[in-house]
């Protein structure tokens, strides 16, 4: 490709605790745990065929503390695409996320073509509810950004939400193959039209 490396960089940002690793984790190995582990910075690599050749998908699992923020300003500067995660069950996490918008907002000077999704995580947890997924769906037309509620811990829009991602992404004509059954000329008519499937 040229002019673009092979990795194509998703960073994740979001409060301690509203289930980045989580996401993460369960896009990429299919599992979850449910005890709780901060994170300082961990990347996740995931290899996809991309316009007619390979490429790594590359997902930065960032901290939620606010002790880092050089780190946080690295991984805006570097980053291709932008998850912002905060949990339904906690308007103080959606709060927590306004900061990072508008730094990211700073570093890269324009949103206007970078892919961002806004995510409501833990949307199994109904009962202790406290962010409406209107709210959600504000918050994220302000930002003019795309906005899904998930579940990390139900398996529930964890796929569709890297599919959504890379979706939005202009530049390079990227998409994931989330039905696991797609057949070899599937695959290779899918790589012939320059899309990109999770191997």
């Amino acid at each position: 490709m040229p002019e673009q490396s092979n990795d194509y960089r998703v960073v994740v940002f979001g409060a301690g605790g509203v289930g980045k690793s989580s996401l993460v984790l369960r896009f990429v190995k299919g599992t979850f745990r449910d005890t709780y582990i901060p994170t300082v910075e961990d990347t996740y690599r995931q290899v996809i065929s991309c316009d007619k050749s390979v490429c790594t998908l590359q997902i930065t699992d960032t901290t939620g503390s606010h002790q880092f923020p050089a780190m946080q300003r690295l991984s805006i500067s570097k980053g291709h695409a932008f998850i912002l995660v905060y949990s339904i069950t906690s308007r103080q996490s959606l709060e927590e996320l306004k900061p990072i918008y508008q730094q990211i907002l700073a570093i890269k000077s324009s949103v206007e073509s970078i892919p961002i999704m806004l995510v409501g995580n833990k949307s199994d947890e109904t009962a202790q509810r406290e962010v409406e997924t209107k709210v959600g769906e504000t918050q994220a037309a302000a930002w003019k950004c795309a906005f899904m509620e998930t579940s990390a811990k139900t398996n529930s829009n964890v796929k569709e939400l890297f599919q959504e991602l890379l979706a939005l992404e202009k530049k390079r004509d990227m998409s994931l193959s989330i039905d696991g059954k797609r057949s070899g000329k599937q695959k290779r008519a899918d790589k012939l039209k320059g899309k990109c499937v999770v191997m």
